[in-house]
């Protein structure tokens, strides 16, 4: 590696770190006392931990958005459940920090009963899509915003070739 790439590296880095000022609002300050020489550290917090405090705490630990299961029902118009449906579920996933974000996709087949259990997927926008022989392909996005949801999905008849 050149001597000028090392050098881009290291700004690029050095950039990315908080200024040397956060770190020192991050410590505590220390006072002199009348003893002559010693420290000692006050803190204006109780020892009690603050609820608010266990939940930020517990957010910034796990940096990954929050999950939602989903359920979908495959129907037809009379409310007949179609089996073997082909479902596709998009949803977008961050590429971090050098990388494009990008969709990742899952595919299932309806059960007889025309229904199915998608893992743990990012609450957010999911495009859902639907292929079954002899029906019209259905898609959509859905917003999901909750720890779990259910999607029913009618298809309908195709249309007619003349």
């Amino acid at each position: 590696m050149s001597t000028a790439e090392f050098l881009r590296r290291a700004i690029l880095v050095a950039s990315l770190l908080p200024p040397a000022a956060a770190f020192a609002q991050q410590t505590p300050s220390a006072q002199t006392g009348s003893t002559g020489g010693t420290s000692q550290t006050q803190s204006n917090k109780s020892d009690k931990p603050d609820k608010s405090d266990k939940k930020d705490e517990k957010q910034a630990a796990s940096s990954e958005p929050p999950t939602t299961k989903i359920r979908v029902l495959v129907t037809d118009p009379k409310d007949q459940p179609i089996s073997n449906a082909s479902v596709y579920v998009r949803y977008n996933v961050s590429g971090g920090l050098f990388h494009k974000d990008h969709l990742a996709e899952l595919s299932f087949k309806t059960n007889q009963q025309g229904s199915l259990k998608v893992p743990e997927v990012p609450q957010g926008k999911v495009l859902i899509q639907v292929i079954a022989k002899g029906w019209h392909t259905y898609g959509q996005w859905y917003d999901m915003d909750k720890d779990e949801e259910s999607v029913t999905i009618k298809l309908e008849p195709p249309p007619h070739w003349y």
